[in-house]
């Protein structure tokens, strides 16, 4: 499967979060380096500098759970006052959205545990 092949799955994956939730503001795929693969990002947000923060939680994430031994890590959860920022292992990659402070959150993390399924096996070759 060539890259843009690719790009484009991914890209529908995004397209298809934020059509299903509304209170999804941003949602971004990034490599588990920190590197931006693709986002659907307002243009004042700035996605390397976003994916960058976004796989250093993960790795914090990660390791902490491992440290406090409760399994393996599968998703963060971040409250601000204006609204949420949800991370998911979708490995070889992470999925992360932002959401408004009114979000229904156990829609959207069902939304994005499936988007993450889809990412894995696309990523991986199986879709």
């Amino acid at each position: 499967m060539d890259e843009n092949n690719i790009l484009l799955k991914l890209k529908n994956v995004l397209k298809e979060l934020l059509a299903a939730n509304p209170d999804i503001l941003v949602a971004t795929i990034t490599s588990m380096e920190g590197l931006p693969i693709i986002s659907i990002i307002p243009q004042r947000y700035e996605e390397s500098k976003i994916s960058a923060m976004v796989a250093t939680l993960l790795s914090l994430s990660e390791r902490v759970v491992v440290e406090m031994e409760i399994g393996v890590f599968n998703q963060l959860h971040i409250k601000g006052d204006d609204g949420f920022l949800l991370v998911f292992d979708a490995e070889p990659a992470v999925l992360a959205v932002s959401t408004t402070s009114y979000a229904k959150l156990g829609l959207i993390i069902f939304e994005c545990e499936r988007a993450s399924r889809k990412i894995m096996d696309i990523l991986k070759g199986k879709k």
